[in-house]
């Protein structure tokens, strides 16, 4: 098969990718607003999901066809492009605020379910099926908290108007979900072509290639929050986003089949927890990122991705 037709491939897997997110997460979201479930609760739990079904589509398919190292450095590579590109660019558009919730509770969270992840990594360079289950465990719990939380906030009774009627919020679900899994399996199968075809890694092609693409929801998302002037969904987003591909996509992959890892992975590893730390002491100091944050996260963006590239 030709080069050519695998980057075509590549691309409509991102489209179904991103497209079956949207569809699920509108089918999803009017299912909960038929059943008269707060809007609150819907973005912490189904669109939180949504926004990370393309990287869990694409990590369990790689796990499950042996392709390890994509699994992994895609969520490495996701969730440094959410912090240093995403946070990095609205940054430099306008400056961030940070909640109070976020910055004392959620961006901590982040930090240490991120260097826990580290953690298991180096114990054996894998991440084990039990390490996986307790991940989707620590998930649970924090999904729990978060609903409870939520039902004490005074937006907690705030329901939006249904979008679709009861079938056809059914149909959007299952097309959704139809999209994300052929979308994952197209783009697993011909980003490892594409990899062979140019010699090059399955770490290179996931922290770089595959992350950037499963990682578009988050982006446009958090632009468009950033010209409504809703600038904190944008650090929300991208801190519930981290959360879950560390928790939930990470966590799900390693529990169906061990993930094993290579020790070179132990730079791109150290540097996700130093920008994860990072955006914590930004977002600390000031309550806010500006201008002068955002151009030093989208500058360390380039230089590892110049690094990651030479390195292959």
């Amino acid at each position: 098969m030709s080069i050519l037709l695998q980057f075509v491939l590549l691309i409509v897997g991102f489209v179904f990718l991103i497209k079956g997110s949207d569809f699920f997460v509108d089918g999803a979201s009017s299912i909960a607003s038929l059943l008269k479930i707060p809007t609150i609760i819907v973005g912490l739990t189904i669109v939180a999901f949504g926004t990370s079904a393309p990287e869990a589509a694409v990590s369990i398919t790689s796990a499950i066809t042996g392709n390890n190292a994509m699994a992994v450095s895609n969520v490495i590579g996701s969730n440094l492009f959410n912090i240093l590109m995403v946070i990095g660019i609205s940054a430099l558009l306008g400056e961030l605020l940070m909640e109070k919730d976020v910055l004392n509770k959620d961006l901590p969270f982040l930090v240490g379910i991120t260097v826990l992840f580290a953690v298991f990594i180096i114990i054996g360079w894998n991440v084990s099926q039990i390490e996986g289950i307790i991940l989707l465990i620590i998930l649970i719990a924090y999904m729990v908290h978060l609903i409870k939380s939520a039902k004490k906030s005074d937006n907690a009774n705030v329901v939006e108007k249904p979008k679709f009627t009861l079938p056809y919020s059914i149909l959007f679900i299952i097309i959704g979900l139809a999209g994300i899994v052929i979308g994952g399996d197209l783009v697993v199968n011909s980003a490892s072509d594409i990899a062979i075809a140019f010699g090059m890694s399955e770490t290179l092609v996931g922290l770089t290639i595959v992350a950037i693409g499963t990682s578009l929801p988050e982006l446009v998302t958090s632009l468009t929050a950033l010209k409504k002037g809703e600038n904190q969904l944008v650090i929300g987003n991208v801190i519930g986003s981290n959360i879950f591909n560390i928790l939930f996509v990470l966590g799900a992959s390693s529990a169906i089949t061990a993930i094993s890892l290579d020790s070179s992975m132990l730079i791109d590893v150290t540097f996700m927890v130093f920008v994860t730390v990072l955006c914590f002491i930004f977002g600390k100091t000031q309550d806010k990122f500006d201008r002068k944050e955002g151009a030093i996260l989208v500058a360390l963006f380039i230089a590892y991705m110049i690094f990651a590239i030479l390195r292959n």
